[in-house]
């Protein structure tokens, strides 16, 4: 299987070559040409499997250039029960609320405690396996512009791998104080953290010119380096998000929830875009999913494009309790725009340039058409998303984090709204312990402490449930990455962390 790139066919390339480069060369996204097609029969057969095994198969249909030893040994040590805490590193705990069921996919068990791991764990494996089959000899240089999970869970996947460094760049006061301490504690030689002077979109901006700055690319391979992404426009983060989807359906067949052959639903709590692309790419597989549910938090970019066909970033933005989804600019939505226009690439970048050029573009009517036969697009506030942490607390004895609570949320807008009832998968998509005041507020009336460790400890112990072992251990942890800059200085922050002029 080749992959094309979104703004530009006839750029064909490899996995490989996909996964190490990260973004094709005029700032397109690497797309597969043809998807692998999943019948009733391979989905029954999946369900047999344990996750590795099932992310084995999936994973070897679109990474051809792959051996299987080499798809194994990736697997297999990914996802381990050490680093998710059992066999099963994406559980389901099945909710029912009123007359709705809702069945939350728990992606955060992993050890920086955000679904980001169920990529994070296995793309440092196959990226320097891909380096070496693409650039052998180079040295990979990570750029990570984060809104909050992202980059933690590259930095852990990625620390001290050899023949890789890694950058992350964070909105200085758009993340949680968790968030903030997991990356500022970072351990490892071959890493660096830096907060930047604006929000997530203008960190992604600045990440995306870096990689397209034909002077800056000039100068690593000079020094043999060579940029490629962690975030979630590589594919090699993409791909392994599929893989959940599957599972869970799986699950839900193996559990008696479903029989095979059912529909079911998907929410996600929408950021970037590029968890419910992973839905959407399950689907056309051939996996049973009716409706794509689309989260946002008041940063409504996308719930607005759904439902009118234009995306529009010029509005207020809002720095929200759901910080990872404080994202005004959703990339892998020009993925999707691709495959709807069935690859009409001229097309996508007409659309991605009048967006960076007059901050909006609007879709023919035949993709708005095909959008919203998909799709369902709401959004949630804060005030809502904190009522809606406390109902599922004090009515389902659940505690959600604060983008878990959103998807909760809007999933009840929908079924309201359409009276639908088809059961439905519902991206836990954070430990609540990572947003504790925010989480403790929706809970209690009491008086709070400004101390982020002594708000954890008072969750804990008013809800009866456990810290997770890696945010516990952030108290006593060393802070090591205390530098700030403006969004113009970031190329000379990474030229000058790479020690090359």
């Amino acid at each position: 299987m080749n992959y094309n790139s979104t703004r530009n066919k006839s750029a064909v390339v490899s996995a490989s070559q996909a996964i190490a480069q990260g973004i094709s060369d005029e700032g397109g996204l690497f797309v597969p040409q043809q998807l692998p097609k999943y019948t009733e029969e391979d989905i029954k057969a999946l369900a047999a499997m344990d996750y590795r095994g099932r992310a084995k198969k999936i994973m070897s249909d679109f990474l051809s250039d792959f051996s299987e030893e080499e798809i194994n040994e990736s697997v297999e040590a990914a996802y381990t029960a050490e680093k998710f805490g059992s066999d099963n590193p994406a559980p389901i705990s099945y909710i029912e609320s009123g007359d709705t069921a809702m069945s939350v996919l728990e992606l955060w068990h992993g050890p920086t405690c955000a679904f980001k791991d169920m990529a994070l764990q296995i793309l440092p494996h196959l990226l320097t396996k891909s380096v070496a089959k693409t650039y052998n000899g180079k040295q990979a240089v990570i750029l990570v512009a984060t809104s909050g999970d992202t980059g933690k869970a590259a930095l852990e996947g990625f620390c001290d791998v050899d023949g890789t460094k890694i950058m992350v760049f964070y909105p200085v006061n758009g993340v949680s104080p968790m968030q903030k301490r997991q990356m500022a504690s970072q351990k490892g030689n071959n890493v660096s953290v830096v907060a930047i002077e604006g929000n997530f979109d203008d960190a992604q901006t600045g990440v995306k010119k870096i990689f397209t700055n034909n002077e800056i690319k000039s100068k690593l391979e000079k020094n043999n380096m060579l940029f490629s992404s962690a975030n979630s426009i590589n594919w090699g983060r993409l791909l392994p998000q599929i893989v959940y989807y599957f599972s869970a359906y799986c699950d839900m067949v193996n559990e008696g929830k479903l029989s095979l052959g059912d529909k079911i639903n998907v929410c996600v709590p929408t950021g970037n875009f590029g968890n419910i692309l992973a839905s959407f790419y399950a689907m056309t597989m051939g996996l049973p999913i009716a409706k794509f549910i689309c989260a946002s938090n008041s940063n409504n970019v996308l719930t607005e494009f759904i439902q009118t066909g234009t995306y529009d970033r010029q509005r207020q933005f809002y720095t929200t309790i759901s910080p990872s989804m404080d994202i005004l600019v959703s990339s892998n939505l020009e993925r999707l725009l691709y495959h709807l226009t069935d690859g009409d690439d001229k097309k996508v970048s007409e659309w991605m340039n009048s967006l960076s050029a007059e901050g909006k573009y609007t879709v023919d009517d035949d993709v708005k058409a095909r959008i919203q036969s998909l799709f369902f697009g709401g959004f949630c506030d804060d005030e809502n998303t904190q009522k809606t942490i406390r109902e599922l607390y004090e009515n389902e004895n659940y505690l959600a984090d604060t983008h878990t609570a959103v998807a909760v949320n809007v999933y009840q807008q929908y079924a309201e709204k359409t009276g639908d009832k088809t059961p439905t998968v519902i991206a836990s998509t954070a430990s609540p312990y990572k947003f504790s005041k925010s989480v403790l507020s929706a809970i209690t009336d009491e008086k709070l402490s400004d101390d982020e460790f002594t708000l954890v400890d008072e969750l804990s112990k008013k809800t009866k449930t456990a810290v997770p072992a890696p945010l516990a251990a952030l108290k006593s942890a060393e802070v090591r990455f205390t530098k700030e800059c403006a969004v113009d200085d970031m190329p000379a922050v990474v030229l000058e962390s790479l020690h090359i002029g």
